[in-house]
């Protein structure tokens, strides 16, 4: 059924459905003839899925903007490809509506589909209207909202058609919220909506027709990287249908062709479907401002010896370093003097080396001197060379080419160190690294270039490698799994990170900063912990068995006991500040009392360990210095008596 329209040239005039049924229906019919001038207006009475039904079986007659109310219009919106616009009762609707209803009953409820707005609320306060304030999101729902009202005493409902339906076959009374005023908005929005949708549809056809007269692809895309209009040569490059490519994403279409696209405006070289374009990306403008991008694809023969100067640019969260100097807790002469190493040393490009037990914090220390770095705009790359088997350790350094082994992504994929291009690699267990990988990597770090598994052309990248170790590489070196030459390659620069139980003057401030974390994360252990005077009180009375435990997994193993002592805080009894005893601290992490026999073995090990590693440093130094012995301990801060000890000492050799 439609509305009378004035004219025959219905076709020119916006298409409006409106879809209601009940009471809403009705005035939508009483409505209608009011705009049989500017619309081709259709009353529908339908609803929910008997509407969305309706709304496909019309094809190329379907509305361009559909109007409804409450729950219909919540039901239809995501199910269907047409605007909706949704009836919003005013202000007055609501007061007009609800005086009615107090005339009819003393208990009054209005019932709104989804949340009661706070205007509303804020409304009703302020006439000092006693109403109560009920909401639901179905059919079902609204039918035990209805009933539950009428149980609760409410003799008088104020709602929708839907509510008001159910509210007088359940024997209450009802008030239609709904008014004329409010019908009449929404079909003034609708033919406003309607007016922009025609304009929008004209202006991608003539952008479409554009387009089909260029030579080179052309694709533009909105907003939201969905393809707005694509000419025939770009289709026919891509393999797909230029008429069914409008509305959906070019990367859904062509996902082969994500590494192709450059991620800011300008040009890029990539390759589509084994042919080289010169990519260039361009914004889309509309009315003076950025509405989407304009992707443009020349062939090109010269893309294998692009510089992919482009990937620096190409920074993703998972690259990047979250750690700062500031990170590094602990006043202990050894951390004053790393933290001065990481200050100096992130002047400098050279390839650094840092030495500590696992849990000593070698990754933040990298992370720390990346973030002061001059490449602190670009990528920290980070690989643990000890989590990877062999073959899918190279896969990720070096990356590959489409082809270079069963499961390979098509179109290839770069490696981690080109992922590094202009930032930071950082190599974590480097002594983990399998022998043959070590020569490839000493040829990254020579030549600066990485060649591709299956590809013979090399790439020119520009990184700073940081390589991390808990072990001593000399006897890797020693035992044959090792190269030297890497090793030398690696230990220009240096730092070694001291063990926990070696500077136990850090311990408690360590522990102190750790609570405040887990506080951060748990509420409940907030509001007991709110500063960093509040965490020393609790931690307090374990400051002597915490000093005393040798700590053989360091500050990781010190987070884990903290967890655990948070986790007794937080469950702590009472609302005050709470501390945790001795006893407290043997019920949850009982490792920490335990004596073992072979403690002071394990202590020279350690040591010695240390000594080892100490010298190590120093040969590494004697090497880059052509053995100038002057120069080695002036670049160290040592005298020539100390060298000649730690040299002498570092194998636990006179």
């Amino acid at each position: 059924m439609k509305s009378q329209p004035s004219d025959a040239d219905a076709g020119d005039r916006p298409r409006l459905w409106a879809m209601g049924i009940s009471r809403l229906r009705d005035l939508f019919f009483d409505i209608s003839n009011e705009y049989g001038d500017r619309a081709d207006l259709r009353v529908v009475p339908r609803g929910f899925e008997d509407a969305v039904k309706e709304i496909e079986a019309a094809g190329d007659a379907r509305p361009d903007v559909i109007v409804a109310g409450g729950s219909n219009g919540a039901y239809l919106k995501p199910r269907v490809a047409v605007p909706v616009v949704l009836i919003s009762p005013t202000g007055f609707d609501v007061m007009h509506a609800l005086a009615r209803a107090r005339r009819e009953a003393e208990s009054v409820a209005l019932v709104t589909h989804g949340e009661t707005p706070d205007e509303v609320r804020r409304f009703a306060a302020a006439y000092g209207i006693d109403v109560g304030f009920a909401s639901y999101r179905s059919v079902e729902d609204a039918e035990l909202c209805v009933l539950d009202l009428r149980d609760r005493g409410v003799g008088a409902v104020v709602g929708p058609g839907l509510v008001t339906d159910l509210a007088a076959r359940a024997g209450m009374k009802a008030v239609f919220l709904y008014s004329r005023d409010s019908v009449r908005a929404a079909f003034d929005t609708a033919l406003d909506v309607a007016r922009a949708t025609r304009g929008e549809a004209l202006r991608r056809q003539r952008l479409d027709n554009l387009l089909q007269h260029m030579r080179d692809g052309v694709v533009a895309l909105d907003a939201q990287g969905k393809v707005e209009a694509i000419n025939r040569s770009l289709a026919a490059v891509l393999g797909i249908d230029a008429t069914e490519a409008v509305g959906r994403t070019l990367l859904e279409l062509a996902p082969d062709i994500a590494g192709a696209l450059p991620d800011a405006d300008g040009e890029a070289l990539g390759s589509v479907r084994g042919v080289s374009y010169v990519v260039h990306r361009g914004p889309l403008a509309n009315n003076g401002a950025a509405a989407g991008t304009v992707l443009t694809f020349q062939e090109s023969r010269a893309v294998e010896r692009l510089d992919r100067t482009l990937r620096s640019t190409q920074r993703t969260r998972q690259f990047t370093a979250r750690y700062r100097l500031d990170d590094l807790i602990g006043d202990s002469p050894s951390m004053q003097r790393a933290r001065a190493l990481v200050q100096r040393y992130a002047k400098s490009i050279a390839t650094l080396l840092i030495l500590g037990e696992s849990g000593t914090g070698k990754e933040m220390v990298a992370q720390s001197l990346h973030q002061i770095s001059a490449r602190r705009d670009f990528a920290f790359v980070a690989i643990n060379c000890g989590a990877f088997p062999e073959a899918l350790l190279e896969s990720e350094l070096f990356g590959y080419e489409e082809g270079a082994f069963t499961g390979a992504r098509k179109g290839g994929k770069a490696g981690l160190i080109e992922a590094a291009h202009r930032g930071t690699l950082f190599l974590d267990e480097i002594g983990e690294m399998p022998l043959p990988l070590q020569s490839r990597l000493l040829r990254v770090l020579q030549e600066r270039e990485v060649v591709r598994l299956g590809s013979t052309e090399p790439t020119r990248v520009d990184i700073r490698v940081i390589a991390a170790t808990h072990r001593a590489l000399t006897d890797g070196i020693e035992a044959g799994t090792f190269r030297a030459d890497l090793y030398y390659r690696l230990n220009i620069l240096n730092v070694a990170l001291p063990p926990l139980r070696e500077r136990t003057v850090d311990l408690m401030p360590l522990a102190v900063e750790l609570l405040l974390q887990v506080a951060k994360r748990e509420p409940r252990l907030r509001a007991r912990v709110k500063n960093a005077e509040a965490a020393l009180r609790a931690l307090a009375a374990l400051a002597e068995p915490l000093s005393r435990y040798a700590w053989p997994g360091n500050v990781r193993e010190l987070q884990n006991v903290i967890e655990r002592i948070g986790v007794e805080l937080a469950d702590a009894e009472g609302a005050g500040p709470a501390v945790l005893t001795s006893d407290d601290l043997l019920a949850i992490a009982p490792e920490v009392f335990e004596t073992r026999p072979a403690e002071r073995d394990e202590a020279l090990t350690l040591r010695e360990r240390s000594r080892h590693v100490e010298a190590d440093e120093i040969r590494a130094a004697l090497a880059s210095l052509n053995g100038d012995r002057e120069a080695v301990c002036q670049a160290l801060g040592i005298s020539k008596t100390t060298l000649w000890r730690r040299l002498n000492g570092g194998n636990g050799r006179k």
